[in-house]
């Protein structure tokens, strides 16, 4: 094929599988028209020049920071009171969600009962240990002077009788016994008196402990956000009795029960956001990490954002279940400045511009086509149009020429324009 020839060649736009392929005209390639069986063709040509080096992903912006609140651990089911909703912004320290507290609080009277129970309990038996102790001390006081009594009257055996001396020896072991016994009562008093002391201030630390966990409840019932930013409800996945894959759970609201430890509400950061975005496997050799970026949102018409590459994965992944069987990479990129009408979750468009490649031939992205994951084209012979794929054109010992994409800049009110995106390779590849 001459030089002539390779200049004239052209690719239709028949079967575009995007319709963003269809928006605007490229100025560096203008799209001709060939008449084909009474219907106008669009083609381009092939032209020669300076190509910028552009990415372009399409990603959701994502705070970098947020915070997620639970309900607290109460050992029951709690209702919501009060509830922020979806989007509503907090600052640092704010109630984002109030739970009923009136069982708490019925607790908390509970145990403040049993508290003073306990030491009313303490104060009596304290009071009974005291004269317990007197009385202990008064009836060890006569069995020691009955024993000493006792054997007074034992050393005057000699002038009695044998009889009234057996009855003293007999009045002397029987005082010494009591003697005895009683000293073994009063200890085992005292260690009753002891036992009792620990199982009351046991069970006054335990309303204690009732006492303090239900005004801790109380104050938890009130959840505050430890970071300022917007308020993302969660979906309440006991609403209808338990998961339910394929439904669409409502949020959380007002009245709604709530168990122990359950995720509430999200909160995001928007003071610095991200985007999440994934690139084609064949951009990945184009831009690197730390390189200036430019972002449009498509909830912010008209207004245009600066930023940075923040990383790019180093393995690429596929989606299998979506049947695209292009590989991608998945990239973060870093808004370089807040905005308060940017939220979580809308759509931003990223630029990325690299270095300018000199001398090459390129063409038109509306030229290109997607089949099976693989681009393709179609190249004009004579009045027909053969389809070639890999987006190969030609190659020969001193040149070779490949589709070169282009997308959309996004310009405001419908006026579209088209940049190169991917290069040919140069002379002499």
């Amino acid at each position: 094929m001459t030089e002539a020839n390779r200049k004239r060649i052209g690719w239709s736009l028949a079967g575009v599988v995007g319709v963003a392929l269809l928006v605007a005209a490229i100025t560096v390639a203008p799209m001709q028209g060939v008449q084909s069986d009474g219907d106008l063709i669009p083609t381009a040509r092939v032209a020669e020049g300076d190509v910028p080096v552009v990415v372009h992903a399409s990603g959701e912006l994502k705070p970098k920071r947020a915070q997620t609140l639970v309900a607290p651990s109460v050992g029951g089911p709690m209702q919501i009171l009060s509830i922020e909703a979806t989007g509503t912004p907090v600052k640092e320290g704010d109630v984002v969600v109030e739970f009923d507290k009136s069982e708490q609080e019925e607790r908390l009277e509970t145990a403040k009962s049993e508290l003073a129970q306990a030491d009313q309990e303490i104060v009596k038996m304290r009071a009974d240990a005291v004269v317990q102790r007197a009385q202990d001390e008064v009836t060890l006081l006569t069995a020691r002077f009955d024993v000493r009594r006792a054997e007074l009257d034992a050393q005057a055996n000699e002038m009695l009788s044998a009889v009234d001396a057996k009855k003293n020896l007999l009045t002397l072991e029987e005082t010494k016994r009591r003697l005895e016994q009683l000293e073994l009562d009063i200890q085992s008093h005292a260690a009753s008196n002891q036992a009792s002391q620990r199982v009351l201030d046991e069970k006054r630390n335990k309303a204690q402990l009732l006492m303090l966990q239900a005004q801790k409840n109380i104050e938890n019932m009130r959840v505050t956000t430890p970071i300022g930013g917007l308020v993302a409800v969660k979906e309440n996945r006991d609403a209808l009795g338990g998961p339910n894959f394929g439904v669409q759970m409502p949020e959380y609201r007002e009245g709604d029960q709530v168990g122990p430890g359950r995720q509430i509400v999200q909160v995001h950061a928007v003071d610095e956001m991200e985007i999440s975005a994934k690139v084609n496997e064949s951009d990945r050799a184009n831009f690197n990490a730390g390189q200036p970026i430019e972002v449009l949102v498509d909830a912010i018409p008209g207004k245009k954002f600066g930023g940075k590459t923040k990383t790019v994965a180093g393995m690429a992944s596929r989606d299998m279940f979506s049947g695209d069987m292009m590989r991608r990479f998945d990239a973060t990129f870093q808004l370089g400045e807040a905005d308060p009408n940017i939220r979580p979750g809308v759509t931003a468009q990223v630029t990325i511009t690299g270095e300018v490649i000199k001398d090459v031939l390129y063409l038109p992205r509306q030229a290109l086509f997607e089949k099976e994951g693989k681009p393709l084209v179609y190249v004009r012979t004579g009045g027909d149009f053969q389809a070639q794929e890999d987006a190969l054109v030609e190659q020969g010992p001193e040149r070779r020429v490949r589709l070169v994409r282009s997308d959309p800049l996004g310009q405001p009110g419908g006026q579209g324009r088209r940049r190169i995106e991917h290069i040919g390779h140069q002379r002499g590849a």
